[in-house]
């Protein structure tokens, strides 16, 4: 029996803060055909097949411009995921001595990087607290910004609690200093607007395969010309140009794109970008929404514990007061075929604030074992959302009698 015919047919997705699923057919059209049909490296030679692959790359680094509000499609680099992006972005702007704000909702792939460069004495390290939806004290990240700050960076939207940021804000003030404003738009690229030019972003960071319809292996990094000056690479390898040199390209993209990159996964997310263009802005807007307010109108007021509810996206995390979210989350999958996510969401930082909420409403400390999460996305249906809050109910009654 093969991987695929063990998974039901009829399961319901609710993971898609992870990754998305299912994605445009067209994104699985396109990986095939180039797999089958086209199979060069892009920049790697001058023949037909290889001149298809480059224009591959460059017509999704066109898509991805668009769609932030690049100035070039140049500032737009390749990479296999939101992480390798985001490791390029600290790592390659970050110097010994320098002092970088960040905030208690970034992800581990913000946190972690500059968490190794604090411990080895590199950098001073600034992080900023949030309430309890998970909305970062904006005024003090830039409270906290001084002469050495090189990097202040925070997530567009957390992928705990979906509390979106007032990044514009942030960036308007950082455009005033030395500093760079790294964004981490995991959570929102493909499903909020995105003008890094408006909202003042110099290091713009995401994944492919989530609100962007990609699928794994996809990241990208946006440098702004304020960041590009400061900017080194971190991988070296061959680029496909300057091959007579021994040093990296100093121009973007290819100071930054090192390597082979993943060619068909690129083919794929071209047509997933091509995908969300094609749907009308205003729906897709109103689409969303009505998905925040039907986990919100099962969610928002609960009797066996409390739920944190994005207003923009549709997340939702949900802290049971007597039932460990693990076990809720595993009934689910093995009695009702619905996938969710249980835990820290490798963000570890910001459920400070979710145990002082528990802490309020159960009065005892209790054990906390994280949330479990319902995140939704393009594909999902109001029904969905409604038949997996019933499951949810009828396994707190069983749980609790």
């Amino acid at each position: 029996m093969g991987a695929s015919e063990v998974i039901e047919k009829s399961r319901i997705y609710l993971d898609h803060a992870a990754t998305s699923w299912p994605k445009p057919e067209a994104v699985y059209v396109a990986m095939d055909r180039y797999a089958r049909e086209i199979g060069a490296a892009a920049g790697r030679g001058d023949y037909r097949a290889a001149n298809v692959a480059s224009e591959v790359v460059s017509s999704c680094r066109r898509s991805l411009m668009r769609l932030v509000n690049a100035l070039t499609a140049d500032q737009i680099a390749f990479f296999s995921n939101g992480t390798a992006a985001l490791n390029a972005a600290i790592f390659g702007v970050v110097r010994p001595g320098d002092h970088v704000v960040a905030s208690v909702i970034e992800h581990n792939s913000v946190l972690r990087p500059l968490e190794e460069l604090r411990a080895r004495g590199v950098i001073q390290l600034d992080i900023v607290g949030c309430d309890r939806s998970g909305r970062v004290d904006v005024e003090q990240m830039i409270d906290r910004i001084r002469d050495e700050t090189a990097l202040v960076a925070l997530a567009h939207g957390s992928n705990v609690t979906g509390a979106v940021q007032n990044v514009a804000f942030v960036g308007e003030c950082v455009r005033r200093s030395n500093a760079l404003l790294l964004c981490d738009a995991a959570q929102t690229l493909g499903y909020l607007p995105i003008d890094v030019r408006q909202m003042n972003v110099d290091l713009l960071a995401a994944p492919g395969h989530k609100g962007a319809c990609g699928p794994l292996g996809t990241g990208m990094l946006y440098v702004s010309s304020k960041a590009s000056a400061r900017l080194r690479p971190t991988c070296f390898g061959g680029t496909g140009s300057i091959s007579e040199s021994l040093q990296m390209p100093t121009r973007m993209p290819e100071m930054l794109e090192a390597g082979n990159l993943n060619i068909p996964a690129i083919a794929g997310w071209n047509a997933g970008l091509g995908y969300l263009q094609s749907r009308d802005p205003v729906q897709t807007t109103q689409a969303r929404l009505e998905l925040c307010k039907q986990l919100a109108a099962h969610f928002n007021s609960v009797d066996y514990g409390f739920a944190i509810l994005g207003n923009e996206l549709p997340i939702a995390s949900i802290v049971f007061d007597k039932i460990d979210s693990g076990l809720v989350g595993s009934l689910l999958n093995s009695e009702h075929a619905i996938d969710v996510r249980c835990g820290m969401h490798c963000a570890a930082m910001v459920h400070d604030s979710i145990r002082l909420t528990r802490l309020d409403r159960t009065g005892t400390q209790g054990e906390y074992s994280g949330t479990l999460r319902l995140s939704a996305g393009h594909a999902t249906s109001l029904v969905e959302i409604d038949q997996a809050a019933s499951a949810i109910d009828d396994l707190v009654s069983e749980l609790t009698q």
